[in-house]
């Protein structure tokens, strides 16, 4: 196969965190890498040029959390429908999660995924691994089997492991291989049964509730096993307070962890889900107002280190039910950058700040490639314009399901172009 042409990105806002870049210039793609960066740059003969006047230019968008829904749910979505959904929305790379079917817990279905990825797929595809055979919680999986055929991580996200010796033989066992651990913290005694957060909401609206503490509980274990045992621990879709201030301690004791948060925690709370909104139904659910300013904090302080969308997208045979008999979760690729720029008009976060959360900060938690613009690395680009409003339409998205808990919201910017391997697979229609 031929090298990609070459690609002269010309008088961008070049922000890489990773090296302290912020400044005017030119990027320069070519052979799937990063040829040259900044000042001005004199195309190659065939190149294609594309002026970036007024836009950033940032590495390609790494989302740590997606739901590619393949393999055995294909009706959901499929790896080409969900990386041309992240490639809308910028990302360059995805981890997805392995609550497929079947579930993602040897080497031949890590090996299917990649297969598929790398046939269909306009973002680079990261496996994350189970941690217990088929989400089962009663033994570990063949992690060295899982991390020789791709995988990046240990997961059994839906499912907590709460089992804490398992859990701990499982960091234990990682920590062997430098695997990193991703933890869906959850005390499935306290949220059984719930719907939403449990509050005043969900008193009006009557529907059962789940406890902030059934998460904080979970998170509170989940690291102290890290303490214990040293292993590399990442929190996932961190929601509420008391999670972020029990990150904040193990940060503080100097052990291996991380966390990150989701685009809907930081824009929505539980006063959201209005009158019965299956599109804002996910879990853990939306929190209380006061929880989410704790998130935005959190995000703002560094204390959770990065944004993943949780992208899970349902079909509409499982949304368009009751409130309580709905699936759990949403869609997020195309629309995180642009309640990130929300944050950033506010004033909560810098832009530097928000690149760095959705690729340096993703790239560091799972040893990554990519997260940056040093020359010579991997030509993953996205360029967006930060002030360009558009109103979020489902039936607009690349993604085959539409359950966006941000439609008709307008968001103040989107990406423009997205480039991986030096290959253009996104460009937004002027």
């Amino acid at each position: 196969m031929s090298a990609p042409r070459p690609i002269l990105l010309r008088n961008g806002r070049l922000i890489c965190p990773a090296s302290g870049l912020d400044k005017k210039g030119d990027l320069l793609l070519a052979k799937g890498r990063v040829e040259a960066i900044g000042g001005k740059i004199a195309p190659p003969n065939n190149a294609k040029v594309i002026d970036c006047a007024g836009k950033v230019v940032a590495p390609g968008f790494i989302d740590l959390h997606v739901h590619l829904r393949e393999p055995g749910q294909e009706y959901k979505e499929t790896i080409a429908t969900g990386t041309a959904s992240a490639a809308a929305g910028g990302f360059t790379a995805v981890c997805c999660m392995p609550n497929t079917e079947p579930v993602n817990d040897s080497a031949a279905v890590t090996e299917q995924i990649l297969e598929r990825a790398a046939k269909d797929g306009s973002a680079r595809v990261y496996p994350v691994g189970a941690i217990t055979p088929g989400l089962g919680g009663q033994a570990l999986t063949q992690m060295a089997e899982l991390q020789q055929a791709g995988c990046v991580g240990v997961t059994d996200d839906g499912h907590p492991v709460s089992d804490s010796r398992l859990l701990r033989r499982a960091m234990e066992y990682a920590s062997g291989f430098d695997l990193p651990v991703v933890c869906h913290s959850e005390e499935l005694a306290l949220s059984a049964g719930g719907a939403m957060h449990e509050g005043p909401t969900s008193t009006r609206l009557g529907l059962p509730g789940i406890p902030a503490q059934a998460e904080v509980i979970a998170v509170e274990r989940d690291l102290a096993l890290a303490g214990l045992t040293g292993a590399r621990v990442h929190i996932c879709h961190i929601s509420c307070a008391g999670s972020v201030e029990a990150l904040k301690r193990a940060k503080e004791a100097g052990w291996a962890v991380s966390g990150e948060t989701a685009p809907h925690y930081l824009a929505l709370c539980d006063q959201d889900v209005g009158e019965y909104d299956t599109h804002r139904k996910m879990n853990p659910p939306l929190r209380s107002a006061a929880d989410r300013e704790a998130v935005r904090r959190g995000l703002a302080d560094g204390v959770i280190d990065a944004v993943a969308t949780d992208h899970a997208p349902h079909s509409v045979l499982e949304k368009e039910l009751e409130f309580g008999l709905a699936a759990f979760g949403v869609t997020g690729l195309e629309t995180a950058l642009g309640i990130l720029l929300e944050l950033v008009d506010e004033g909560l976060i810098t832009l530097p700040q928000m690149i760095e959360r959705l690729t340096a900060s993703p790239a560091r938690i799972l040893s990554l490639p990519g997260g940056s613009l040093a020359k010579g690395g991997p030509a993953d680009v996205c360029v967006f314009d930060p002030a360009a409003p558009w109103v979020v339409e489902p039936g607009k998205m690349r993604s085959m399901s539409k359950n966006t808990p941000f439609a008709g919201r307008e968001l103040p910017g989107r990406a423009v172009v997205t480039i991986c391997g030096g290959k253009m697979t996104h460009q937004a229609k002027e």
